[in-house]
Parts: C-alpha cells; sequence; structure tokens
C-alpha cells in the first residue's frame, strides 16, 4: 500500500517537494504526543508537522472548537465582520507587545513574510532589505529571494535587492571564536560598515533562533544592538516568529525578546503553531505601518472562521496550562541529557538550543565538514526506534532538528532522549 501511494506521488506532484526517509511512511492519525503510520507502527513524535502540531496531536479542546464551528460556518472571507477573527486579533495584538498592534491573518509563514517585506518596502519606499545569512523565510518569489540558505533558494532572481548581514550562526564563521560581547560587537561593526555603502534600507529581518537553519542562533541582545543602529537610522526591524513563538523557547513567551532591551520589533510574523496543525500564518505591524497601504485587500482563506475558532481554543489552552513553562524545564532536561549523549558521539559537533527548540549538528569527527550522509542515518535509525524527528542546517543539512509538542511531559522525553542516544550511537 505505502509502495503503491509512493508511485501515485511521484507520478503528479513535484520532484522537488521533499520526503523523510529511504521507505517514506503515511502518518495517519495521531494522540497526544504520538502519530501512527499506515501499518499500524506508533512513535514518539519529536517535530510535530515541522513544528505545527505545537500543543498535542487531537487535542481535544481544539477538535471541539473546530467541530462546533464547523456546524456554524466555515468561512466567508475577510469581506465581513468575523468574530473569532477579531477576538484572536486582539489577544495577539497585547500579547505581541508592540504598542497600538494592527493584526493581519494569512494561510502560512511564507505569506506572512510576504506581506510584512510589502509593508516594509511601501512604508519606507525602499526595496532593499536587510537579511541574516543562513536564514530562511519561505518558498514565495520575494521570501526565496531574501533567504540566505542556498539549499532553500532555488534562484537569484527577486524583486528586492538584498544585503547578507553576519550574526545568526554563533558558532560558525569569522567571529566564531570571539566572546559573546566581541562578536556582537564585530557583528555591529559590520552592519554599520554595510551601512555605510547602501542607499537606505527598508528592513532589517531576522528569526531570532534560525529553524530551517538548524536552530542556530546569536548571543542574546544582538538584535537589540542591531535594532539601535537599526533606529537611528529608520530601517524598520521584522522579527520572524514562525518558529520560535508562542513559548517554544521556554524563557520567553517570544523568541525576539531575547533581545528585547530596546523594545519589541516594528513588524512581527508568526504561523506553524498557533493552530495547533489548522493552517494560520499572520503578521503584527503598528498601526501606522499597517496602514501604510492606499490600496484596497482582503484575505480570501487567512483568518477563516474555523482556524480562528482553533487558534483561540490553541491558545487559550496554551495559556492555562502554562506550556512556555513547560517548555522551559521539560526542554531543560531534554537538552541536557542529549548533550550528555552527544558527547560520547564523535560526529557530533554540538547541541544547541532552547526550551523545546533544539539542534544536533552533524559532522566528520575531529572537523567542522558537515556529515549530510550521518545525519540522514540518524535520522532513519530514530524512525526505526519508533522517534520521528526533522533535519535542517545550512551546511548541506547536517543539522538535526527536536521539537515536540510543547506539552511533552518527563517521561516522554527521557523516552526519545534514550531512542536518540541509540541512533547517535549506531554512526560510530
Amino acid at each position: 500500500m505505502t509502495n503503491d501511494l509512493l508511485g501515485r506521488h511521484r507520478a503528479v506532484l513535484p520532484d522537488w517537494l521533499a520526503l523523510y526517509y529511504e521507505d517514506p511512511i503515511e502518518i495517519t492519525h495521531g494522540e497526544g504526543r504520538h502519530v501512527w503510520d499506515a501499518h499500524g507502527n506508533r512513535y514518539l513524535d519529536f517535530f510535530g508537522g515541522i513544528l505545527t502540531t505545537m500543543t498535542a496531536h487531537a487535542l481535544p479542546e481544539v477538535t471541539k472548537a473546530v467541530s462546533e464551528q464547523a456546524g456554524r460556518i466555515i468561512h466567508s472571507s475577510t469581506l465581513y465582520l468575523n468574530r473569532p477573527m477579531i477576538e484572536l486579533a486582539e489577544r495577539i495584538a497585547q500579547l505581541s507587545g508592540i504598542p497600538d498592534a494592527r493584526v493581519f491573518f494569512t494561510t502560512s509563514g511564507t505569506e506572512a513574510n510576504d506581506t510584512a517585506l510589502l509593508l516594509a518596502t511601501a512604508y519606507r519606499r525602499s526595496n532593499t532589505i536587510l537579511a541574516m545569512r543562513n536564514s530562511y523565510h519561505g518558498r514565495s518569489f520575494s521570501s526565496v529571494g531574501i533567504t540566505g540558505n542556498r539549499g532553500w533558494s532555488p534562484t537569484s532572481l527577486s524583486p528586492l535587492q538584498t544585503l547578507y548581514v553576519h550574526g545568526g550562526v554563533r558558532t560558525r564563521g569569522p567571529y566564531a571564536s570571539l566572546s559573546d560581547a566581541d562578536f556582537i560587537a564585530a557583528c555591529v561593526d559590520d552592519l554599520v560598515d554595510l551601512l555605510g555603502h547602501t542607499r537606505a534600507p527598508a528592513a532589517l529581518i531576522a528569526e531570532p533562533i534560525q529553524g530551517v537553519g538548524g536552530f542556530t542562533s546569536p548571543p542574546d541582545g544582538l538584535y537589540a544592538a542591531f535594532r539601535e543602529v537599526l533606529h537611528e537610522r529608520g530601517i524598520l526591524w521584522i522579527a520572524d516568529e514562525v518558529q520560535t513563538g508562542w513559548g517554544r523557547t521556554g524563557e520567553h513567551f517570544w523568541g525576539w525578546q531575547a533581545h528585547g532591551q530596546n523594545g519589541p520589533p516594528d513588524i512581527m510574523t508568526f504561523a506553524k503553531g498557533i493552530g495547533n496543525g489548522m493552517s494560520i500564518g499572520g503578521v503584527v505591524a503598528r498601526s501606522e505601518i499597517m496602514n501604510c497601504l492606499d490600496s484596497n485587500s482582503i484575505s480570501t482563506f487567512g483568518g477563516t472562521q474555523i482556524t480562528m475558532a482553533a487558534g483561540l481554543a490553541n491558545l487559550n489552552y496554551l495559556l492555562e496550562h502554562d506550556l512556555q513553562g513547560n517548555s522551559r524545564r521539560v526542554g531543560g532536561m531534554l537538552i541536557e541529557r542529549l548533550r550528555s549523549a552527544a558527547a560520547q558521539v564523535p560526529a557530533v559537533r554540538e547541541v544547541r538550543g532552547r526550551g523545546l527548540m533544539i539542534g544536533i549538528e552533524i559532522t566528520r569527527p575531529g572537523t567542522d565538514e558537515a556529515d549530510p550522509k550521518a545525519a540522514a542515518a540518524v535520522l532513519e535509525a530514530a524512525r526505526e526506534g519508533g522517534l520521528l524527528i526533522g533535519k535542517g542546517g545550512g551546511h548541506n543539512t547536517s543539522s538535526l532538528r527536536v521539537a515536540p509538542p510543547l506539552s511533552l511531559n518527563v517521561a516522554e522525553a527521557e523516552e526519545g532522549a534514550a531512542i536518540l542516544e541509540n541512533a547517535l550511537r549506531s554512526i560510530l
């Protein structure tokens, strides 16, 4: 059955539509932190549909809200007043920390970042964008043009002029050997020098922790230092919170808050987990930025009632059950457990991250040379052991990504760590 489905997949879908595993699996259902495939195999899910199933599979509160809303009305577009959309926008505006915030809903992170770029370039009347090396911001024509990860940017054509800034990866590049304070200072000096050689950019867009890039991040405070330089010149700061938002990092509700000494970003994008699997993305911005467009617009499927009902139920559950705190506690334990296991595996260059957002970088032992084959072997071995994880990285996809639903408990974290330890040992 699976082989037949794989053949049908290959016959009608693009060759570049990636599939995990040499023998791809069909996931048929899930519950809590577990999923099952078409053969009845049960897996502990440490990737949650690329961080989209943020809370839990088949969370009763969300499925109930979706079912009840579907019984009333599923969709009407933004041309009519929409109570669930307004209610969720009110909650997100308040949580964003952005003063006089306005919220626009989309259907994905790609579309959210595309909208943020439209707002920034229109507001600033500039098509120059600053972006981080090793970054990823989506698959639309504009967002691949600012993606600093070669493996995820299929064309050099772009409506934007993009300039790439140092700082998104702490342990690689020309400043890797510096202390955190000197690293930040060097990156700021580089930014100032870059700005002296170009027309005024519209914005800097940055992921507080780079997702597809392998869960890499700069020292805390880098983007606060950048913001000081940008603010002096009127350049906007866009925080791409598609993967870091909603308490995943444990220490903060938003990833930007680790760099928030100078206040919130001018624009923030979100997506992935807020709908717990339902398709929700969005942009939050100060009112004068959001309202700068001088033409009509709507969102056909952004903010539709059924996805907004899911988002409201999921956000309520997240806050009422302190899943941010759970991410900090269980994630902290998990990362230390994985660091201990990785210390016995020479191919592991680094275990990094915070909360339930953990990256494991695989290289050829004793070098900084990426080893994507070894990383793929660990991914396969983990699946054989009953654990689903992800992969990424800016160096030939050699980083493993661990991002379980935020309701993960200690016993499940221990179980997953043991499976992953065995998988890592398989490449010794």
